[in-house]
């Protein structure tokens, strides 16, 4: 850990500092500081802290995006909190370890965390948010109290109880509220209703806790546990959002006696459209899904006619959430959409309708009369109703009757059926499975050319597509089907085949949804333009990470990654094979060839002194995880105006026209080509 500190060079000493005691905190969770890494990390807090050399940085606010800037705390109250949060991160990161400590750190350092991004962007939007990082850091104060102890009693309060989680992304904290009736029996499995909030540019971190701590949700029930995620504030529930929802769902699971067959999926505004394409997409995780008002596709949405469309491939890319594209997912759960009569959001709740008609379906659709973008009490009171029915029910653990269909093999399971390969990424691909009662298995693809079943017992036949499948006498688990000359076989998988498969598909923005590392290089290019264009799309990244995504961003020089790095992360690379000594490493198993003045890329050459490649590879190091090539997530600042936009803007690879000065808030430079690697990874 120590050997980082060298990362100062390229950057502001006490930014780059800054941002080194912040992945000290993320790193020394999975093992403990040594001395000499303890004694860094207080001289850093106390000469640098956490939060004003950030703040103090000329530019870093010199961007529209979120979030958006509020009041600056008063002088008198600053130094007071600084104080005492450094005070507590003292405390916290350099005392005695312990497993319950660990366990628990994420319920005292997401508290930290708000107050620390508040005071680092000017998150206080009125005189009465002052006195709020003051209640955070008692209530954080207490529970250190209690872990020294060993006796955290808010494991077992009731009513509101605001938690964390370690996210395995960024490895930061990220909090999550819940509401715990107080007569409820948690000696047995008890349901768990998930509820994911509207948009609110200024409900960052410190106000949604805050609201968590204070204040009941939308939806009450005395029978089951409410889970409020944060999902990264405004993203939508998508990228890193959409993984935070899972994280905190298996995290309450965790810490709770949470039945696996009764977990509902609810949502208004933003939140009815991260229950539209969650629910699409993990339909087989829930026991119902009730979206409220919020979008389901990008282009009637934000009203596009085709000569205001974006590039094909960005097009394309909207298949990723766009939920008509998954409507048959929605097949194997209820489903009960709700919309305000006068809510123009009611739209999305119209093309999913549409989308359910097509598919010969009809969508469950409540309309909440004389209303705008809110609940009608009586009709929510219908909608709980039902939802409450479905619980009682249950899920099926194994239903005979299963639809799948994607675009991606990022979504590629559904019960007891996992696709796991496809004849062309982006296309419409489809499984329908039915099981009958002898245990014969009859399925029906679209696009599919590899599947596995876990049917619960051993099948004793299997029909794709109309032809039966030979079965050997015993047949293992999972069952591996392959498509060969228009006929379906049993047939295993080659672990070292170059494919694409589920974990490892793309586009660029899939290895931000996944633990990653940034590599940053090691050395000058000897190209004065593209080493300060790396510079100031990595502070960009930073910035934007933090402010934007919430969390933090690990990071190493190229010659300090080890073979647990390569074991456990996807790898963000910046650089070229000059500046990079990773990169060079390797370079030779990468689809491009680099000289010093052209790089050579899908047959087109071009010029080192003002372009750079930016792609997703199976890493050569390590096939099993994504190499990023200069490249953060594709959409930034400009997109964030509507959650609707928050989709990845560049597929599998790109070539960039870029200068010194070509990093702005819709790209990174000049795209000259893009386009999506084979089903081979060619």
């Amino acid at each position: 850990m120590l050997q980082s500190a060298r990362i100062a060079v390229s950057f502001n000493a006490a930014r780059s500092l800054t941002l080194l005691a912040q992945t000290m905190v993320v790193n020394m969770f999975r093992s403990p500081l040594g001395p000499l890494d303890r004694l860094l990390f207080v001289t850093i807090l106390c000469f640098f802290g956490f939060s004003k050399p950030l703040a103090a940085q000329p530019g870093n606010r010199d961007f529209a995006g979120l979030p958006p800037r509020g009041l600056a705390l008063p002088s008198e109250i600053a130094e007071e909190v600084d104080q005492r949060l450094r005070e507590l991160e003292i405390r916290v990161f350099t005392g005695p370890p312990s497993d319950r400590a660990t366990t628990h750190w994420p319920d005292v350092a997401c508290l930290l965390e708000a107050v620390r991004l508040a005071v680092e962007f000017d998150e206080f939007y009125r005189e009465a948010d002052f006195a709020v990082p003051a209640q955070l850091l008692t209530l954080a104060e207490q529970r250190v109290a209690e872990l020294t102890v060993d006796k955290p009693t808010w494991c077992q309060a009731r009513g509101l109880v605001v938690r964390g989680f370690r996210s395995n992304i960024d490895g930061s904290a990220q909090p999550y509220g819940l509401e715990i009736p107080a007569e409820l029996p948690l000696d047995k499995p008890v349901p768990l209703y998930v509820w994911l909030h509207g948009r609110g540019d200024k409900t960052t971190t410190l106000h949604f806790i805050h609201e968590r701590l204070e204040k009941r949700g939308t939806i009450h029930t005395d029978n089951a546990i409410v889970l409020h995620p944060f999902g990264r504030q405004c993203l939508g529930y998508k990228s890193a959002g959409e993984t935070d929802v899972m994280e905190a769902i298996a995290h309450v699971q965790a810490n709770y006696n949470i039945d696996p067959k009764r977990i509902v999926l609810m949502g208004f505004s933003m939140g009815g459209a991260g229950a539209w394409h969650l629910g699409a997409h993990f339909a087989e995780r829930f026991v119902a899904v009730s979206p409220g008002a919020g979008f389901a596709e990008t282009a009637q949405y934000n009203k596009l006619t085709p000569e205001r469309y974006p590039p094909t491939y960005e097009q394309t890319l909207w298949g990723q959430y766009d939920v008509p594209n998954y409507v048959r997912n929605l097949f194997n759960l209820p489903v009960i959409a709700y919309s305000g009569e006068n809510d123009p959001q009611m739209q999305a709740a119209r093309v999913m309708a549409a989308a359910f008609e097509t598919e010969g379906r009809t969508l469950n659709h409540k309309i909440g009369p004389g209303m705008g973008h809110r609940y009608h009490p009586e009709t929510l009171q219908e909608i709980m109703g039902e939802l409450h029915a479905a619980v009682q029910a249950g899920q099926d653990e194994s239903p005979a009757e299963v639809h799948l269909q994607t675009r991606t093999l990022k979504y590629p399971s559904m019960h007891w059926v996992r696709i796991e390969g496809l004849q062309r990424h982006w296309d419409d691909s489809r499984v329908d499975a039915m099981r009958d009662e002898q245990g014969n298995i009859s399925l029906t693809t679209r696009g599919v050319t590899a599947l596995s079943l876990t049917p619960k017992t051993q099948p004793r036949t299997i029909t794709v597509d109309g032809m039966n499948v030979a079965l050997p006498a015993q047949l293992d688990s999972p069952i591996t089907l392959r498509r060969s000359d228009n006929a379906w076989q049993v047939a295993d998988f080659d672990a070292n085949e170059l494919r694409k498969r589920p974990g490892l598909q793309g586009p660029i923005d899939d290895a931000f949804t996944g633990p990653f590392l940034m590599i940053t290089t090691d050395r000058p290019s000897g190209k004065q333009a593209i080493d300060a264009w790396v510079q100031n799309e990595v502070e960009y990244l930073q910035r934007r990470w933090r402010a934007v995504f919430r969390g933090h961003i690990r990071f190493k020089s190229a010659d300090e990654v080890s073979p647990a790095d390569l074991e456990q992360y996807h790898l963000l690379v910046w650089g070229t094979p000059t500046s990079n000594s990773l990169l060079q490493r390797m370079l030779p198993q990468l689809p491009l060839k680099w000289a010093e003045d052209e790089f050579e890329f899908n047959g087109q050459r071009y010029a080192t002194a003002d372009h750079m490649p930016v792609l997703i590879y199976p890493n050569p190091l390590n096939p099993n995880r994504y190499v990023v090539l200069n490249s953060g997530p594709t959409f930034r600042d400009a997109h964030d105006r509507t959650n609707s936009l928050q989709n990845p803007k560049l597929p599998d690879w790109a070539v960039l026209k870029v200068s010194a000065d070509s990093t702005n808030q819709r790209q990174a430079g000049e795209v000259q080509a893009a386009g999506f690697f084979d089903e081979s990874w060619q």
